[in-house]
C-alpha cells in the first residue's frame, strides 16, 4: 500500500509539473534553449573531433604499423650549395648496400624493400599525367597491403630480366583510361613504352614523395610500379635538372627503403638500431626515419586531448544552461509564493514542496537533453553530406551529454527548491 501511494504522488506530482510549465510555454522554451545548445555542441564538437582523428590514424595505418619508412634526404648544406653553382653534381641518400646491411643485421627483419621514385609523364594515346614512377620488387604488396583490382603485380621473372612491364593504380586508370580497360596495354614513359599487367587500389601519402615541392598539383594515386632492375636501368641513379641556364645532377640509387618488421614488439627497438647503423655510412645525415607505429600512438594520444579539450567547450555550454535553469526557477519560486502557502497549509511537507520544484526542474533539463541529442546527431550528419569532413557519432559521447543534462537540472535545481520549500507559510499566505 505504501509504495502504491508513493507512486501516485509522484504521477501527481509529475503531472502538476507538467501543468506548470505549460502555462508558461514560451518561458520553458527559452529556458530549454542552454540545454539543447550545449547538449548538440557537445555531441556533435566530439563527432567531429573523433572523425578528423580518425581519418588520421586511418592515414597512418596505411603506412603499416610493422613497418619503419627511411627516406632519402637532400643535406642542408648541400641544398645550399646550389645557388652558388652553375652547374654541379652532387651525391646523397640511401643505397643498395644499406638494404642489404638492414636485411642481414637487424633481428626480426620480414622484408626490406628499397624503391626509386621518379618523377616522369605517363601517356596513353592522347591522353597525358604527371605521375610517380616507382621502381620496386615483387614483395611490395607483403609490406603494403595493396588490393589487387585485375591483373597481378610484378613478378621475379619481371624483377630477373628487366622486363617492361607496370602495375597502376585504379586512379590513374581511370584518368588514363576513360572508356576501356587498361591491362594489356601499353603506356609511354619517355620513349619507353611498358605493358599495363596489373591495376591496385592505393591512396598514395606525402611520405611516398622524394620531393613534396616537385609533385605539387599531382593527384596523390598516379602511381606507375615498375621493376627495380628496370628502373635502374632506363632511368639511371643520376637525375639531372635544367634551370634558367644551369643543371644540377643528383645521383640516389635510392629513394626509399621500406623495413617490415614481425610483429609490433619490435620497431621501436629496430627504429634505434637501424639509425645507428645508418648514421656509420651517412655521416651527412642524408635520411630520415619514420616510424607510423610510434605516428599512431602519438595521434591517439592527440585524440583524447582533443576530445577532452572540445568536451570541456561544449560543458561550458551545459554550465550555462543549468544556471540559466537555476535563475528561472528562482524567479518561479518567487511567483508562485502564495501556491507554495496555501499547499504547505493544506498539510504539504517541505519534502513535498523540494519534489515539485525538483521535478519541474529535471524535466526542463532532460527535456532539453533529449532534443539536444536529436539535434547532436543530425548536425554531424549535415556535416558530413554537406563537406568532406568525416563525423563519427559515439554511443558514450550521447551517454555522457544527456547525463550530464541530467546531473545538471539535479545540481541547479536543488537551491531554488530548497528555498521554496523554507518559505514560512504564514508569510507565504500574505504574499501579494
Amino acid at each position: 500500500m505504501i509504495t502504491f501511494i508513493t507512486r501516485h504522488q509522484l504521477f501527481n506530482t509529475v503531472k502538476l509539473g507538467v501543468k506548470s510549465l505549460l502555462l508558461h510555454k514560451l518561458r520553458s522554451g527559452l529556458t530549454m534553449l542552454g540545454m539543447i545548445f550545449g547538449v548538440c555542441s557537445v555531441i556533435a564538437m566530439l563527432a567531429i573531433g573523433e572523425g578528423a582523428s580518425y581519418e588520421a590514424q586511418e592515414r597512418i595505418k596505411r603506412l603499416g604499423s610493422t613497418n619503419i619508412i627511411i627516406n632519402s634526404v637532400k643535406p642542408p648544406e648541400q641544398e645550399n650549395d646550389n645557388s652558388s653553382s652553375k652547374s654541379f653534381g652532387i651525391h646523397y641518400g640511401l643505397t643498395y648496400d644499406d638494404a642489404a646491411r638492414i636485411q642481414f643485421t637487424i633481428p626480426n627483419v620480414e622484408i626490406v624493400l628499397p624503391m626509386r621514385i621518379i618523377r616522369e609523364n605517363v601517356r596513353f594515346d592522347r591522353n597525358m599525367e604527371p605521375c610517380q614512377i616507382i621502381g620496386t620488387l615483387p614483395s611490395y604488396p607483403g609490406a603494403k597491403g595493396i588490393d589487387l583490382v585485375g591483373g597481378r603485380f610484378l613478378s621475379m621473372i619481371d624483377q630477373k630480366h628487366q622486363r617492361n612491364v607496370c602495375v597502376i593504380t585504379s586512379g590513374l586508370a581511370y584518368r588514363l583510361f576513360p572508356y576501356q580497360s587498361p591491362l594489356q596495354s601499353t603506356i609511354r614513359i619517355q620513349n619507353v613504352y611498358y605493358q599495363v599487367v596489373g591495376m591496385i587500389n592505393e591512396t598514395g601519402t606525402s611520405e611516398q614523395r622524394p620531393q613534396k615541392d616537385e609533385m605539387e598539383g599531382e593527384p596523390l594515386d598516379n602511381n606507375v610500379y615498375i621493376p627495380l632492375s628496370t628502373a635502374k636501368s632506363r632511368f639511371g641513379e643520376t637525375l639531372i635538372r635544367r634551370n634558367a641556364g644551369s643543371f644540377t645532377a643528383e645521383t640516389v640509387q635510392l629513394h626509399q627503403i621500406i623495413v617490415k618488421m614481425l610483429n609490433t614488439q619490435s620497431v621501436i627497438a629496430a627504429e634505434r638500431q637501424i639509425h645507428a647503423l645508418l648514421r656509420r655510412f651517412h655521416e651527412d645525415n642524408d635520411f630520415e626515419i619514420i616510424v607510423p607505429l610510434q605516428l599512431l600512438r602519438e595521434a591517439e594520444a592527440t585524440k583524447r586531448m582533443f576530445n577532452i579539450v572540445l568536451g570541456s567547450i561544449a560543458a561550458i555550454s551545459l554550465l550555462v544552461g543549468g544556471i540559466g535553469i537555476m535563475n528561472i526557477m528562482l524567479a518561479t519560486v518567487t511567483e508562485r509564493t502564495r501556491e507554495i502557502g496555501v499547499r504547505r497549509a493544506l498539510g504539504a511537507k517541505k519534502k513535498d514542496i523540494v519534489t515539485q520544484f525538483l521535478i519541474e526542474t529535471v524535466m526542463l533539463s532532460i527535456g532539453g537533453g533529449l532534443i539536444g541529442v536529436l539535434l547532436g546527431i543530425l548536425v554531424p550528419l549535415l556535416v558530413s553530406l554537406t563537406t568532406d569532413m568525416e563525423t563519427i557519432i559515439t554511443p558514450w559521447s550521447i551517454g555522457l551529454a544527456f547525463s550530464i543534462s541530467g546531473i545538471i537540472g539535479i545540481a541547479f535545481g536543488i537551491y531554488p527548491a530548497s528555498q521554496a520549500a523554507e518559505l514560512d507559510p504564514i508569510e507565504a499566505l500574505r504574499h501579494e
